[in-house]
């Protein structure tokens, strides 16, 4: 069966390591707080440098609404798509 994008598992590979990244932000950003005691919602996207044709992005958030990402997601590329080309490196 093939998944539509982004339905996919995370890839074996990534998984443990996101799970455990993933977990420690929410302790750094969040304390014990839980479910909606939570003040800070993150996303991990987890992608291989160079391989943007055949590549898959893998995420993991601590429990965001995919529909609230999505606005994210928009709010992002429109920001991206706004500013100038940038040289150099972060």
């Amino acid at each position: 069966m093939t998944e539509r994008l982004g339905d996919a598992p995370i890839q074996e590979q990534y998984r443990d390591l996101m799970n455990v990244v993933a977990g420690s932000l929410d302790a750094v950003f969040n304390g014990g707080a839980k479910g909606d005691d939570r003040e800070t919602g993150f996303v991990l996207l987890v992608f291989p440098f160079g391989h943007a044709a055949g590549g898959r992005c893998n995420f993991i958030s601590n429990g965001a609404d995919r529909r609230d990402v999505v606005t994210l997601m928009k709010e992002m590329i429109a920001r991206f798509e706004g500013q100038p080309e940038i040289g150099g490196k972060a």
